[in-house]
């Protein structure tokens, strides 16, 4: 079982600027990966689909891609 990459890295917070950090959890169509695919924990599984969504929002990562 894969640790959670937050949690390992001691990071508090996720912020929807980072769009870099935020690609490593999207696949190849842009969508968010499962919590088994990217061995988060559920409490940061959910402040990242919130931070990839806001980010979307404001025109940082594509909803989709080609």
């Amino acid at each position: 079982m894969m640790q959670c990459y937050f949690c390992t890295n001691n990071i508090k917070e996720i912020d929807y600027k980072e769009a870099d950090n935020l690609k490593k959890f999207l696949d190849s169509q842009s969508k968010i990966l499962s919590k088994e695919k990217t061995g988060l924990c559920a409490k940061h599984q959910r402040k990242l689909s919130k931070a990839i969504k806001t980010s979307r929002i404001m025109g940082l990562l594509p909803f989709v891609s080609r």
